[in-house]
């Protein structure tokens, strides 16, 4: 308390000291390098003494200043009274002017130019702006001309306490876990003050709660806020509303202060176990629901929230656990029971399952709260449902040899409906996966026969499938896949791999194998194939070649001498009887075609053809053939060349009394037009016999005619007779003579 009182005492004097230091009549100026002032005279007649009289007589100086004071928001009737300048150069008879320069002059400072004073003219905030510099000088009042350098100083404005603390980031929001224990910080707000923190108490916070006692308290300095309660339940109540005051002054009366709110919100704890809603469950269910389907939903509210409140289902007992299952909904926080295996209303018609709900997080500071889990009973009950007939087997697997006879029966399928009444059953194929009807069944006992014969080296494997139906309600079908697969019988006779042809040469020598061939069979035995290779019998002692089995189960053919000569036998063909070990055996004959060729040293086959004896030493074939094709293109340009020729020098004039040729003349000339009718007689047309008696065109004479048609003329004359038939086509200026002639 003595502290607070003095503190008290300092802010109430301070500001009256400064007042009275300001308001002195003058206040001595001397410029900023502090340079010697003499009140009695000028700097001039201090030059003029002695060294010994400035030892013995001490000289004056100016106060040494550079800065004044101003009170901020003050307000009078005239203007605030700043300071006083005075230099000691001025004697009093109102010679010097004084001149005040710099931040404000003028406008916010004004000085008396005669006697110094500095009076602020207009109302000063701190917080606007806290000092300003300005410059003074004195001057000659006649010749303006400075009196001494300018000094610089700096007028501060006082602060006083006129602003209230801000939170300027309020309104404020915070968390605070549940349950929390006594003292956990929560947050931390500040408030600023705009007044001047050094100079006084204007700025000193003191933080107080006006609301939201007692749940929280706040350290009046550092304004950290801090629970006051342990164990605040987030179930019983989540959000708190605190009202916040920072006063400036130190909290003292007459301080300003500034006021925000805090909401505390309670985050939440995994503090409560789940809880089912009731303890028992009843559901029913249809024998024939789909495997997979909800039965049901059972739920454990837990008051916590989030991921706090999440549980996980289980089926922990029960006569039901291998027929049903339980997963757990993230979003509704329940359970969802699901069939997992078919049921049977015949077997059995209810069943009861114990299930548990426990949280997924626990939170190891509550254990002692008790287990976060709990368990309800589920009783299901099942409905009886028609259903469909059910096969003794999901698949039946047949086998049939494929020389079974006909209408032989397979197998057997049954199939028996599991409801109470238990309906007759139907049996069919479905033909579509038997399109080619290998297979028909007995619509009662559900016999498999054989419609048509099999081939196992065709098909191995016939798919169909089973239709049952109940008799009473056709809806209630079932389908069963049926593998029927057809078992080989030795009933193809083995044969050569491929058409084999061996090439032997004609200085081959004794034993040289000459061929190697293998044989196939169609049909497949358990044990594999095993050939077995001899000659015709009547071939046994062939003079010319051997064969040999191989344990590859191969056939190699030898050449038993060497002097092959293909110019007296080229090819020779060898019967094989190949047999198999089947039951009963079968055995069918290859004949193998050898051909003797000519090779070289080495044993390369060359030429297998009689004719390459007489083909020059050193040419192919195929060079052979290239110089008989130019040979034939040679003679072709010769023919046509030499026909042409003869084409070329026949003459024009035909000779023959027999030949009949057709002679068109075409020429331009000018003819009569339209009225150019009588240019030739039509009977002359109509009459063959009247070529031999041409007659000109009436009314012109002869020499006209010879002149304009000379050729016609010229076709009279001649020990020979030329009959000639004209047709003239006459149209406006242009006449074409066409002249069929024939000479006798």
């Amino acid at each position: 308390m003595p502290e607070r009182l003095a503190e008290m005492f300092l802010d109430l004097w301070t500001p009256l000291i400064i007042l009275w230091i300001t308001l002195p009549p003058c206040i001595y100026m001397a410029p900023m390098n502090q340079s010697p002032v003499l009140m009695s005279g000028s700097p001039l007649e201090l030059n003029r003494l002695s060294e010994e009289q400035r030892i013995l007589n001490r000289s004056k100086r100016g106060w040494v200043w550079n800065q004044m004071f101003v009170l901020e928001e003050f307000s009078g009737p005239e203007p605030i009274l700043v300071g006083r300048l005075h230099t000691d150069l001025d004697p009093g008879s109102k010679k010097i002017k004084y001149i005040l320069s710099g931040d404000g002059a003028g406008t916010i400072f004004q000085i008396n130019d005669i006697t110094g004073d500095i009076h602020a003219i207009k109302r000063l905030d701190r917080e606007e702006k806290a000092e300003y510099t300005l410059t003074a000088q004195a001057v000659d009042w006649e010749t303006n001309k400075p009196l001494e350098p300018p000094s610089e100083f700096i007028i501060k404005v006082q602060d006083i306490n006129d602003n209230a603390p801000e939170f300027l980031n309020g309104p404020y929001h915070a968390t605070v876990p549940e349950m929390s224990i006594l003292g956990t910080s929560v947050t931390n707000v500040t408030a600023t003050d705009a007044d001047d923190p050094v100079y006084g108490n204007s700025a000193k916070l003191v933080y107080s709660i006006l609301e939201g006692q007692p749940y929280f308290s706040i350290e009046p300095e550092t304004a950290i806020i801090k629970t006051a309660l342990p164990n605040m339940d987030r179930e019983a109540k989540e959000e708190y509303l605190v009202v916040i005051q920072a006063k400036d002054m130190g909290g003292h009366s007459g301080g300003l202060s500034g006021t925000t709110t805090l909401t505390v919100t309670l985050t939440d704890v995994n503090d409560n176990p789940p809880k089912f809603a009731q303890s028992l469950y009843h559901f029913s269910v249809p024998e024939d629901m789909v495997l997979g389907t909800a039965i049901g939903r059972v739920k454990a509210n837990d008051q916590d929230i989030g991921e706090n409140a999440q549980s996980s289902y289980d089926i922990i007992d029960g006569d039901g656990t291998a027929l049903f299952e339980i997963t757990s909904d993230a979003q509704a926080q329940d359970g969802i029971i699901r069939l997992r295996k078919p049921l049977d209303f015949e077997t059995k018609k209810s069943y009861t399952l114990k299930v548990e709900a426990a949280n997924v997080h626990i939170d190891p500071r509550f254990s002692s709260r008790g287990p976060f889990k709990d368990t309800a009973t589920v009783k299901i009950v099942v409905e009886d449902a028609d259903e469909p007939p059910v096969f003794s087997s999901p698949t039946y697997l047949l086998e049939v040899h494929e020389n079974a006879a006909l209408n032989s029966v397979i197998g057997q399928v049954t199939a028996r409906d599991p409801d109470v009444t238990s309906s007759p059953i139907r049996f069919s194929i479905d033909r579509h996966t038997d399109l080619e009807r290998q297979f028909n069944i007995n619509a009662d006992d559900g016999k498999i026969t054989l419609a048509t014969p099999l081939d196992r080296e065709l098909s191995v494997w016939h798919n169909i499938t089973i239709i049952a139906t109940e008799i009473r309600n056709h809806s209630q079908i079932s389908r069963v896949p049926v593998a029927i697969k057809v078992l080989d019988v030795n009933d193809n006779a083995p044969e050569f791999a491929s058409e084999y042809e061996a090439f032997l040469c004609e200085n081959g020598k004794p034993g040289q194998v000459i061929q190697t061939v293998s044989a196939m069979d169609k049909d497949d035995p358990k044990n594999g194939h095993y050939f077995l290779y001899s000659l015709l019998p009547e071939m046994v002692n062939n003079p010319n070649f051997t064969i040999k089995k191989n344990e590859d189960n191969s056939l190699s053919i030898l050449a038993k001498h060497n002097g092959f000569n293909r110019q007296k036998q080229e090819v020779y063909l060898l019967p094989i009887i190949i047999s198999d070990s089947g039951n009963p055996p079968l055995s069918s004959t290859s004949t193998l075609t050898i051909r003797v060729c000519g090779c070289s040293s080495d044993g390369v086959v060359q030429s297998c053809n009689v004719e390459a004896y007489v083909l020059p030493i050193g040419l192919s074939m195929g060079a052979l053939i290239a110089i008989l094709a130019c040979i034939i293109l040679l003679l072709v340009i010769v023919v046509l060349f030499v026909t042409l020729r003869r084409h070329k020098n026949e003459p024009l004039i035909i000779k023959d009394d027999e030949d009949v040729r057709e002679n068109i003349i075409r020429y331009d000339d000018e003819g009569g037009g339209e009225e150019d009718t009588e240019a030739f007689d039509i009977a002359t047309l109509q009459n063959p016999d009247g070529i031999n008696g041409f007659l000109p065109r009436r009314g012109l004479p002869a020499q006209w005619w010879e002149e304009r048609n000379p050729i016609q003329t010229g076709l009279f004359s001649g020990s020979r007779m030329t009959h000639s038939l004209h047709f003239i086509f006459s149209h406006k200026d242009t006449k074409i003579n066409c002249i069929t002639q024939r000479t006798t």
